[in-house]
């Protein structure tokens, strides 16, 4: 039952909208009808400046520390039960209910998950991030690119089943989740990313 119910708190902390509600609060336009549509730290980055960006980026990081946190700390559960607790929370993220079940793409949750569970896979991904956001100015390709490799470091530093599947879960959606970005950077498309 403790971990059902963290499992669902999970994902309501997962669900909050940072970027919706931080853009409302600031007398923005809705964020979903600007830019790209998304809800996460990028759109709100270009849409409502440097600021409120990097405030989302850490408060959709926060909806996967949090959860976890009150698992591992609180409650002392298995590996099994923090994989869960991980997956809920991003899938809050990327499927929330407040918005109808369209979210965002799951990356700065992912990021929040990961720097609980392994802080070393989280320094390589940091590393791959930067390169090929240095390199080709994508931060599409640059998300799609450590979501790809988070599995394999995930199963190398970790050495967990449950934390593997959970790991692979979320990389899959979060190329899912990009599958339009994809589609733009084969039709060369996509925008570029400048500070």
């Amino acid at each position: 039952m403790t971990v059902f119910l963290l499992v669902v708190g999970a994902y309501l902390i997962g669900a909050i909208p940072t970027g919706v509600i931080l853009t409302r609060l600031v007398g923005g336009e809705d964020i979903r009808n600007a830019g790209s549509g998304n809800i996460g730290a990028t759109n709100v980055y270009r849409i409502a400046g440097r600021k409120l960006g990097v405030i989302t980026l850490v408060g959709d990081c926060l909806k996967g520390v949090i959860p976890l946190l009150i698992a591992q700390q609180g409650f002392d559960v298995d590996e099994t039960g923090v994989a869960l607790v991980a997956l809920a929370a991003f899938v809050g993220h990327c499927y929330p209910l407040y918005l109808k079940f369209k979210g965002g793409k799951g990356v700065a949750t992912a990021l929040g998950i990961f720097l609980v569970l392994s802080p070393l896979s989280v320094l390589c991904l940091l590393l791959i991030f930067v390169f090929v956001l240095w390199k080709w100015r994508f931060i599409s390709l640059a998300s799609i690119s450590a979501a790809a490799t988070v599995p394999a470091l995930i199963f190398f530093f970790e050495s967990s089943p449950a934390l593997s599947v959970a790991t692979l879960a979320i990389a899959v959606i979060v190329i899912w989740k990009h599958r339009a970005n994809i589609e733009r950077l084969r039709n060369g498309t996509e925008n570029k990313f400048n500070l």
